[in-house]
This record gives C-alpha cells, structure tokens and sequence, in this order.
C-alpha cells in the first residue's frame, strides 16, 4: 500500500480537495471522466483534461495517460491526472484512501471497501456502508461536517442563497446544440445580456453581476443542462479564478476524515 490518495472529481470543490491535501504535504492523484462539465473553470483542475495541464492558485495540475506516470507527476511537485471514471487504477496504485469528489449527488459506483479510507462528499453515499465518512456539502451550520455514521442531507436542486438570490443564479441551456461563449468568465453582466449561444439559441444573464462560470466553447450540451453561474456580488470578480470558500471548507471536512479514520486503521499518509 502506497500513501497516495486518489480522489476521483476534479470539479472546482474537487480541486478544492486536491489543492488542500497537496499543500499539507500529501501525495495525490486526480480521475476525471473525458468530457468533464465544469462551469467555474478557471478554478478546476479537470481542465488538464482538454489542455493538458491546468494552474489553480499556482498549483498544477497534469494530464497523465497511465497510472505508473502519476509518481513522475508528484515527484516535481505537480498533481497528476489521470482519465479514469470507473477508478481501474486503483489496483495498480494501491493507494491509502479514495475520496469520492464527483459531486453527482448519486453514488458512481463508490464502495468502501476500494481502499483503506473511502471519503465521500455529499448526499447519495452512507457510512459507513458505501464509504466510511461522508462529508456535508449543503451550505449551512454543517458544511464540512465529517459524518461517521449516516448521510449528508438530501440535495434540494436550489443553489445556495447569495444576496438573496438562490436558483436564479444559475442559468440552464435553453436548446441542444454546441456551445459558444460571449462572455469570459470573470466579466461584469447585466441582467438580460447574451452570455453566449447554444447552436443559435441565445443564453440570457437571469441577473446582474460577476459572470462566475461558463462551460467551455465546443461543448456539445443537451436542453437543460447547467451552463452558467453568475455571482450578484460584484466584488468577487477577483475571486472567480480561485478556490471558493466552500470548497475550502469541504477539503477541511475530507482533511480531517482521513487523520481520524488514517488513526483508527493505522493508514499513514506522511
């Protein structure tokens, strides 16, 4: 058994994981499917997936094309990424935990017994069945929260509350079709502007403020699917290329699962 921890998900709560065990000194690994959705971009590592590589608050993170890569990766102080959805590297790699950070709000095929520590985030997991912690990822009181028994609260399909605004701050394709960006992300928009098109189908900015996220050009997107995330803070503009505060609580919360449960099993991760 190796020290690495394999954390499938490389979304922007996902890198959110991967930067914090990666700057505490933890040796890790990222799977991705190969056409991941992500909306805030420019904070996810999952773009290594089309770029090859992707920079996140000056980490990096590589694309790799075989698990015996991903030690050459670590080695010069990057993180590596391997396209892997049904985690087959895991026999290859014996790693010391796995974290579930696809967000599906379903379980992908996660089980608890696919390495020493299994963590998994948000609801559609049960530990200490499918994983031997859950961690909270519903805004509120508990987000972070390790959960060592039971499961996270149930997804409710509304994003959380910012200056009032809950389900209006995310905009859904109106259309089938391939996707192309007007806007960067990171600009200023007004409610009722173009944000861009789906196939000739215009998508409209449902409020005013920091255009937060946006799929990437040439993404082939279905009728209703998640395109865009506008902030109404005006004031965040410098933060849509970072990692959000609740990712940063979220990777506390998988942090603290793995030293307690590391403790408990006699896993080691340094």
């Amino acid at each position: 058994m190796s020290r690495l921890v394999v954390v499938r998900g490389a979304g922007d709560l996902a890198s959110g994981v991967l930067a914090h065990l990666y700057r505490c000194g933890i040796a890790v690994l990222a799977l991705e499917c190969r056409q991941p959705a992500a909306i805030r971009r420019l904070a996810a590592f999952c773009e290594a997936v089309y770029d090859g590589s992707q920079t996140v608050e000056g980490i990096t993170c590589r694309r790799i094309d075989t698990p015996a890569q991903a030690w050459e990766v670590i080695a010069r102080g990057e993180i590596p990424l391997l396209i892997d959805e049904q985690a087959d590297c895991l026999a290859e790699l014996e790693p010391a935990a796995l974290v579930d950070a696809i967000i599906a709000k379903r379980n992908c095929g996660t089980r608890a017994d696919m390495a020493p520590v299994v963590v998994a985030l948000g609801p559609g997991f049960t530990a200490p069945d499918d994983c031997h912690a859950v961690i909270e990822t519903m805004r509120g009181h508990n987000l972070g929260r390790p959960i060592y028994d039971g499961q996270a609260l149930p997804n409710t399909g509304v994003p959380g509350l910012i200056k009032g605004f809950g389900a209006q701050r995310v905009m859904h394709s109106p259309a089938a079709g391939i996707m192309r960006g007007v806007h960067r992300i990171g600009d200023e928009v007004e409610q009722g502007e173009v944000l861009g098109y789906v196939g000739e189908t215009p998508v409209y900015a449902s409020l005013t403020g920091v255009l937060r996220g946006i799929l990437r050009d040439g993404f082939d997107v279905p009728k209703g699917m998640k395109l865009a995330d506008i902030d109404p803070r005006g004031e965040q503009k410098n933060n849509c290329v970072t990692i959000s505060d609740k990712a940063r609580c979220i990777a506390g919360g998988v942090m603290e699962a793995l030293l307690v449960l590391g403790r408990q099993k006699g896993v080691q991760f340094f």
